[in-house]
Order: structure tokens, then sequence, then C-alpha cells
């Protein structure tokens, strides 16, 4: 599980309607299995109440040299539960 730098954290998604939304980048991983890589994001300042739920994205990502981040939404249940076991450990970290 990879934790970007502080200048890293932030990126602009825009949605179906092309308005531009800023998320903060919780961490990224990578399957060595099926050679996919993973971001999970969280809409920026949404950490800064602990009172409300969190919405959380996950997306499969590619970075070919040269070329623009794709975000690749998940379909599949496994890719779900895996991105949910690691979400799990990572909050777990976060609180201790």
């Amino acid at each position: 599980m990879n934790v970007p730098e502080e200048s890293d954290r932030r990126i602009i998604i825009p949605d179906e309607n092309g308005d531009e939304h800023l998320f903060e980048v919780l961490f990224t991983f990578d399957v060595d299995a099926t050679g996919k890589s993973y971001m999970v994001l969280v809409p920026e300042g949404s950490n800064e109440s602990e009172d409300e739920e969190i919405e959380v994205h996950a997306f499969e990502y590619k970075e070919p040299e040269g070329e623009d981040l794709a975000l690749i939404p998940i379909n599949t249940d496994e890719e779900w539960d895996m991105v949910e076991e690691l979400l799990n450990t990572f909050t777990e970290e976060e609180m201790e």
C-alpha cells in the first residue's frame, strides 16, 4: 500500500456533466497477480469532520508514460472485496 507524498495527494476528476471535483488520494496499491493498480480516493475536505460518514471511491488506474492518468471503474465483486479489505487495513492503521 502506497500513501502518496503531500504534493501528489490531490486529483481532479470531471463528472458526466464536465464539472470538476477535487479528491484526496488515500492510498494506491498494485496487485502483482493481475498486474493492475488501484487508487482509493475521498472528496477533498471530507476528513475534516469525524462525525459524518465519508464517501470513498476506488478505481483501477493506468498511468502510461507520457500520457494522462486513466481511471477505470471497478466492476467485479472480487476487486471490490480486495479494495474493501485494504481500506479496512488502512483505516485500522490510521486509528492507531
